[in-house]
């Protein structure tokens, strides 16, 4: 995303149109949006004729094409791919790259922040019929999501829950009490926060389908939001879209307290012994 940001501005300092651009590579001026949108592969042998053409120097093409395939080269994900929804890869990649994640989840606890346990129970329960060695494959690869919130690069992670995700047995008592057990545990790490909007709360502006809102440290990339449906996903980068996600996750954090979400998630462990 930011080498096609970068490709882009490149075009507009040159004063190359769309159509003129897409001359020299013989495509379409379709193609050349798709590329500078990220939309499709950044090929070296297209990246170093468009750079040619805005005029720009052997050792700019060079190193941005060294980059570019470095981009094209697939994330660790990729072994994971034969049980991984199309629509959920990019999740996966802007996930990693994120320096903040904001998170709303009104049914289960967050990927992120899930046990083993709690999230073999979970993926049975959206995975039926498959097969044993799929679904612990899945189990896996959302394990090793996790391992982003323990490295030297680890960006902030703010949950918004519904008290809902608590009472909604998953798997069994004892699961449900190791998974808040970890909640509690996370919760005092500084760099993430988990806030559980209680019942009492009554309707709110949350009563919508999950969503997550990344923003990266790179000026280059817009900040994204996420949300999911049974079959799909949409990825919302429109100033509005994402503003309103924004705004909506703010007004959840403040219907509760991290005093009060711990109060919670300590009286719910208690229930579940």
């Amino acid at each position: 995303m930011i080498l096609s940001k970068r490709l882009q501005e490149r075009r507009l300092a040159a004063e190359v149109s769309l159509e003129e651009a897409a001359r020299v590579l013989r495509v379409k001026p379709l193609t050349i949006r798709r590329l500078e949108k990220a939309e499709v592969a950044l090929r070296p042998v297209y990246v170093e004729k468009l750079l040619e053409s805005y005029g720009a120097g052997r050792q700019e093409i060079e190193e941005f094409c060294a980059l570019a395939e470095q981009a094209n080269e697939p994330g660790w994900w990729y072994s994971y791919r034969d049980v991984v929804p199309s629509w959920f890869k990019a999740f996966v990649s802007l996930e990693t790259g994120a320096r903040t994640l904001r998170t709303y989840e009104p049914h289960y606890v967050t990927g992120l922040l899930q046990t083993p346990s709690y999230a073999r129970a979970c993926l049975r329960g959206g995975f039926p019929n498959e097969p044993e060695s799929d679904l612990e494959r899945r189990v896996e690869l959302r394990m090793r999501r996790q391992d982003l919130l323990t490295g030297p690069d680890r960006p902030t992670l703010w949950v918004v829950m519904e008290e809902a995700v608590l009472h909604r047995e998953v798997g069994s008592a004892e699961i449900m009490r190791e998974q808040i057990e970890h909640l509690l545990e996370v919760m005092e790490q500084p760099h993430i926060s988990v806030d559980i909007v209680p019942f009492a709360a009554g309707a709110h502006v949350g009563t919508c389908a999950p969503f997550t809102y990344f923003r990266f440290a790179e000026p280059e990339l817009p900040d994204i939001v996420y949300s999911e449906l049974l079959t799909a996903a949409v990825y919302l980068d429109q100033r509005s879209d994402v503003v309103a996600h924004l705004e909506a996750h703010n007004r959840l954090s403040l219907l509760t307290s991290a005093r009060e979400s711990k109060a919670l998630l300590t009286r719910m462990r208690k229930e579940y012994s």
